[in-house]
Formats: structure tokens, C-alpha cells, sequence
């Protein structure tokens, strides 16, 4: 919705926007765009009434500002039918989509188009180090937007992506995840050849060819050409050239070639960036310009970002909240810190970790974690503990922030590596914990520093 915000004030429109808890990197960039935020749900802001007021998937019927909209007869749209009909019409779209790695994968592809020149729009779920801004309206027509499965709004229960009329269509992967609005991961691949549906037979449809589900997707129909990228198959494959996992190959279709240096790690980086790679080349961009721009790319904030260094201890911000995606994210730390103490603080926030669905797979997603320190709140109770049984012994649970952070810098070591999961503002935990363990050390604090992104 921020995002939507930006996009919005660069077309010309008088923009304001209300939450209950607007934290940064958003809070920040709406304050620099002059967007005004409204905290809240007064009805107050209302008076006068806005031209068009867009209503975000988190609200429900009985938010007092829905109510008052439905009351008064004011006009309403979803986000996404917004942006469709404000932003995306006449324009191609290439639409990342996925479980995991959207957000990633939608920057490095938005950043290889602007290496290459042609100045894409762009909307995503993050805030890109290259343009230090998460939506862009951009002076082309190509658009990147990062395309969600969650449904759209509470009077269209669709996903949000069947709104975007993608010509290019990248997926990454196909999990169970929003038990909160899906019943299983049929529910989910029914939604997603949905999209598939809306995609012309002169686009590009590409897929991660190691993910049978996105296989069993495709089986189910598809109108459009398909490429593949993987690590060992697929007609885009890479590999790391060295431990640190800094140089890279990338093969593309032919037999064509091409390495580079960057910043990131991570098998599950390298598949992003083959998916990135393959949607560039799809709308033009050289195949060698594209594998280059990825030595360029900066990371995403709150992607595995490295916010500080406290005398020999990165901190890093993470907002994985998927056990996959907290695995792959943990086991990339490993092999950048070996031998290294690796503690995770960890906020089970999503609607799908609350209902307790991923528990039972949570410990092994922990199990590159030397010691994990878990915001344990009522409504979890011993559902949660009881799915961390794999790891005992090596966790700490804890109902308060408070008390989550005296745990943390009580139990600090000079060598740890700290790494803060949470999809949303964890209480301020990472900051808190940063300023003591400084306090304590009085040792100096770099910030920020290299990232390494999921």
C-alpha cells in the first residue's frame, strides 16, 4: 500500500494514507515523498472526501473508516484493481511471482532494465538499495511488479496477482503458505493457473524447473512459451565458482556463458537471479548486461541486511517468516561466517505461523542456528514449543520484548553472528539489542554494512 502511495503522488494525486503501525523503511519514504500518514482508523479523515479511497487487504468489515466509506457511498477500489487500471494498462508487465524470493527477484530484474536503460516502473514489496525507493512509475512501458497469491481486498477474495495482465511471468517456486485464506497448496496452484490464464501467447511464462508443483501448474495448462532456470536443469543454469559463493556462472539457452562478482550468497540467490537474468533477456536486455548489472546490485532492505557491526558482531535484518525461507536464509550465514557462533532472534508474525501450520517443520528450518531466541506470544503458547522439540536445548522462548532482549545481550558472545527474522517490526528488538550490546562493549558501530540478501 505504500508503494501504491508513491505510485499515486507520482502521477499527480493528492495522497494520504492511515495504519495502525507504520514502521520503517516505509515510514521513512512516504515522509520523504510527502505522502501523509494518518495513524488510525477516525473516520475524521474522510472530511473532505477523497476522490477515490484504496482499500488494503488487511482491513475487514467493522474498521471504522471501511464502515464509513460503505455508509457515505464513497468510491473504493483494491490496491491491485488500482494499479491496474491507473498504472499497468497499455503497459508490459512482468510479474514476479512465487512463495519465496519475489521480492529479490523483482529488484534484480528492475535493476538489470535500469542498468540497461530503458527506465522501468516499478511497484515491490521492499525497499531496493539501487533506487532507495520500493514503487516508481518510471518512463517506459515496461512495469516489474511483485505479484502476490493474497487475496485482494475483503470484497474481492481473488489473488491479487489475476489483476495484473502480465506479458512476462516469473515463478519461483510453489509452497503452502496463507493457511489464513487457503485450505491447502491445491487452493494455491488453482489460483496461480488463474494467472496463467490471463498470460498472452506472445508473453513468457518462466518457471524454476527443480519445483514439481510448478510443474504440475504448467501440466494443468498453459497458452504461453516456457523457459526453465535451475541449478542442474532448465534452460538457465548457474553455478559458484568459489566457497564464498561472490563468483558466479550463469548458462543461458545456446550455450552462452557468462560470470560475474557480486555481494549476495546463497543457492536460493542464485536461483533468483537466474529468474531475473531470464526475464531481462525476455524484454531485450543482453544476456552478458544482465549477468554484469547483478555485480552492481545492492540487496533490498530487510532482505538479510546487514544494519550494523558492533566491534566483531554483524547484525542482520531478515524479513523471511517461511521455514524454507528461513532455512535457505540461515544456511547461507553458516557458509559466510564458518566456525562462528550463528544466533537468530525469531518473531513467528505471519497469519500462517500463528495458526501454528508451519510448527512442526520450524525446527529443522532452525537447524543452522547455534542458539535461537523466540518471541513466544500467548496465542502460540506450548503449540509452538512443542514444534521446536527437534532443536531443544539450543532455544529460548519468551512472551515479552523486553525480556527477549535481556536474554539476547545477556547471552552474547564477542564472536556471534546476530540475525533478527520477523515480518514486521519485532518490537524494535534489533535496535534495542544493537544500543546495548554498543553500551556494554562501548565498541563502535558501523552501520550499515555488505548485505546479503534472500
Amino acid at each position: 500500500m505504500g508503494g501504491l502511495a508513491a505510485l499515486a503522488k507520482a502521477a499527480g494525486h493528492e495522497v494520504s494514507g492511515s495504519d495502525s503501525n507504520v514502521y520503517p523503511p516505509m515510514s521513512v519514504q512516504l515522509k520523504r515523498i510527502g505522502v501523509e500518514i494518518i495513524e488510525g482508523y477516525d473516520p475524521a479523515q474522510l472530511v473532505p472526501e477523497p476522490d477515490c479511497v484504496v482499500i488494503g487487504n488487511a482491513m475487514s468489515r467493522g474498521n471504522p473508516v471501511v464502515e464509513a466509506v460503505l455508509d457515505r457511498e464513497l468510491p473504493y477500489s483494491s490496491g491491485p484493481q488500482w494499479l491496474a487500471e491507473n498504472v499497468l494498462r497499455g503497459r508490459h508487465v512482468l510479474a514476479v511471482a512465487g512463495t519465496h524470493g519475489k521480492t529479490t527477484t523483482a529488484s534484480m530484474l528492475a535493476f538489470m532494465l535500469e542498468d540497461a536503460g530503458l527506465k522501468p516502473g516499478f511497484l515491490i514489496g521492499g525497499v531496493p538499495g539501487n533506487f532507495n525507493e520500493s514503487a516508481r512509475f518510471g518512463d517506459s512501458q515496461l512495469f516489474v511488479v511483485e505479484a502476490d497469491e493474497y487475496d485482494t481486498a475483503f470484497f474481492d477474495k481473488r489473488a491479487k496477482f489475476v489483476h495484473y495482465r502480465p506479458r512476462t511471468v516469473v515463478l519461483n517456486n510453489l509452497e503452502f503458505d496463507h493457511a489464513d485464506i487457503y485450505r491447502n497448496v491445491d487452493e494455491i496452484i488453482w489460483q496461480f493457473h488463474q494467472l496463467l490464464r490471463t498470460v498472452p501467447g506472445n508473453g513468457k511464462v518462466i518457471i524454476n524447473a527443480a519445483d514439481a508443483n510448478l510443474q504440475a501448474l504448467i501440466d494443468k495448462g498453459c497458452w504461453t512459451p516456457v523457459e526453465s532456470f535451475g541449478l542442474s536443469s532448465g534452460d538457465w543454469r548457474g553455478e559458484f565458482l568459489d566457497a564464498s559463493e561472490r563468483h558466479l556462472a550463469i548458462h543461458g539457452p545456446g550455450g552462452s556463458r557468462s560470470e560475474t562478482l557480486w555481494s549476495l550468497a546463497g543457492l536460493h540467490n542464485l536461483e533468483n537471479a537466474l529468474a531475473a537474468v531470464a526475464a531481462a533477456n525476455s524484454v531485450g536486455v543482453p544476456f552478458e548486461a544482465a549477468v554484469a548489472s547483478l555485480s552492481r546490485f545492492e540487496g533490498v532492505k530487510r532482505r538479510m541486511e546487514r544494519t550494523a557491526t558492533v566491534g566483531d558482531v554483524p547484525v542482520y535484518d531478515d524479513f523471511a517468516h517461511h521455514p524454507t525461507a528461513i532455512r535457505r536464509s540461515l544456511e547461507s550465514l553458516r557458509k559466510r561466517y564458518p566456525g562462528r557462533r550463528i544466533v537468530v532472534a525469531l518473531e513467528p508474525r505471519s497469519n500462517t505461523m500463528k495458526l501454528g501450520v508451519h510448527n512442526d517443520s520450524l525446527g529443522d528450518s532452525l537447524a543452522a542456528a547455534d542458539i535461537a531466541f523466540i518471541f513466544n506470544p500467548e496465542e502460540l503458547g506450548p503449540r509452538l514449543e512443542q514444534g521446536l522439540r527437534k532443536i531443544k536445548g539450543r532455544t529460548r522462548l519468551f512472551s515479552d520484548y523486553d525480556s527477549l532482549v535481556a536474554g539476547i545481550v545477556g547471552n552474547s558472545e564477542p564472536q556471534d553472528v546476530l540475525v533478527f527474522m520477523s515480518n514486521g517490526g519485532f518490537g524494535g528488538v534489533r535496535q534495542k539489542v544493537t544500543a546495548a550490546l554498543q553500551q556494554a562493549g562501548d565498541a563502535s558501530v558501523v552501520m550499515p554494512g555488505a548485505q546479503l540478501t534472500n
